[in-house]
């Protein structure tokens, strides 16, 4: 049964699913999308589309905070009026806090909403409510199993929502809502409501390791961010309690093109009030390393963990050396999660670079001279071959899906390289 249907709050759902319930898996990524622009931004189907498209998987997407909705309503005030995160509390009310400056908050609506609406989201995707999408016309519903996922703020709302909701989702219902989560680069767990305040730097709860969970918990942080996490970083665990992996992406950026490629276009993003996030930095193009490959086989080892009982493989972190990374020839980080963009390298890739925006986290590639290429790779057909031994590795270890292999090998064809 969906919970507290008659509150009086509404969110925007996004829905991509197979039309076929036969080719459906019953497997479902559900996203709360990234505000951190001002408007939604839906970076886990930009990751992952290929793989949940071809695996006959679902994705769902929600507005994660009321900020985003906003531009939505601007965007096409007829379409979006239903949306409402007004706050429960009248404006005359002492408890009706005032909001942060340039938190992008208001004191009419409530962030905190958002707790109750992804808990509520997940009860109506598995319900038999004649609305669900997931019934596919009739019957109980074929989403079997539900994937928390996360990406930077809405990663650190996973984080929230692990540690504070959740514990109460089991006292209530018996069971966690999802099976299973995915904490992409983020670090601490962002406020309950508008009226919180984060936590100061020298609160001991911004160094803690992720609450135990009862479900998986894949916590994933790119080259861009990782020195955050470095306190939160601990030992793999399978323990049924506390099942956890970390991984630390090398070589990869946070705010990605992916995120503004998928995302709505500039024009639309112009006609609900918001500025364009730039995809070019002080040093060139965001970085186009794809994080979606590894991105990918961690979500796939995420699914076999729950579904199949197969343990992941094991965690993966960036090497430090008197807390800074340490870096091969080439300047590339040693450790991590692999790929074969840095063990068959044609660029020096940066977590990091300078500019508007989110620019600090776009990261960008500095492609290495070609004399030096010219000497590691005498000839195309040894670049090929040494990116072809480097994808075998992964794919016989799991960071990478095989389909993945096929393609990144392919590449490697098509490469001008040396």
């Amino acid at each position: 049964m969906i919970r507290s249907a008659n509150n009086p709050y509404t969110t925007r759902v996004l829905i991509r699913r197979p039309g076929d319930r036969a080719k459906f898996s019953g497997r479902v990524i559900v996203e709360m999308l990234n505000p951190s622009n001002k408007f939604d931004l839906n970076i886990g189907w930009a990751m992952h589309r290929e793989e949940i498209m071809r695996n006959g998987d679902a994705w769902v997407g929600i507005t994660a905070k009321p900020v985003a909705a906003l531009p939505l309503k601007l965007f096409d005030p007829k379409r979006y009026a239903a949306i409402s995160w007004k706050n429960p509390l009248p404006l005359d009310d002492p408890k009706n806090c005032a909001v942060r400056e340039g938190s992008g908050d208001t004191r009419e609506t409530e962030t905190g909403l958002v707790w109750d609406i992804y808990t509520q989201l997940g009860a109506w995707l598995r319900s038999s409510a004649p609305s669900n999408p997931f019934r596919y016309g009739a019957g109980a519903s074929k989403a079997k199993r539900l994937y928390g996922w996360g990406y930077s703020q809405t990663g650190a709302y996973l984080i929230t929502y692990i540690d504070a909701v959740q514990p109460r989702v089991i006292h209530d219902d018996g069971k966690p809502m999802y099976d299973g989560y995915m904490i992409v680069v983020a670090v601490n767990p962002i406020p309950i409501n508008q009226c919180a305040a984060p936590l100061p730097e020298s609160d001991p709860r911004r160094r803690r390791t992720i609450a135990a969970s009862g479900v998986p918990v894949m916590h994933v942080m790119s080259q861009s961010d990782y020195l955050q996490a470095v306190s939160q970083r601990r030992p793999d665990s399978d323990n049924r309690a506390d099942p956890f992996r970390y991984y630390d992406i090398s070589g990869s950026g946070h705010a990605t093109p992916d995120e503004l490629l998928y995302s709505a276009r500039p024009v639309d993003i112009q006609k609900a009030g918001r500025d364009v996030p730039p995809m070019n930095c002080d040093q060139g193009p965001r970085s186009r390393f794809p994080s979606a490959y590894p991105l990918n086989a961690i979500l796939h080892n995420l699914e076999s963990w729950v579904e199949k009982g197969i343990s992941p493989p094991p965690g993966q972190a960036i090497r430090l050396v008197g807390g800074a990374p340490e870096t091969d020839k080439y300047g590339n980080v040693v450790g991590g999660v692999r790929t074969p963009y840095l063990d068959a390298p044609t660029s020096q890739w940066n977590g990091n670079s300078t500019g508007q925006s989110f620019c600090r986290i776009a990261g960008h590639e500095k492609p290495i001279e070609p004399a030096v290429l010219k000497a590691l790779y005498p000839s195309h057909e040894d670049y090929v071959a040494k990116v072809s031994v480097s994808v075998e590795e992964l794919v016989a270890s799991r960071y990478l899906t095989a389909q993945d292999g096929k393609a990144i090998v392919a590449e490697a064809r098509r490469a001008s390289v040396p």
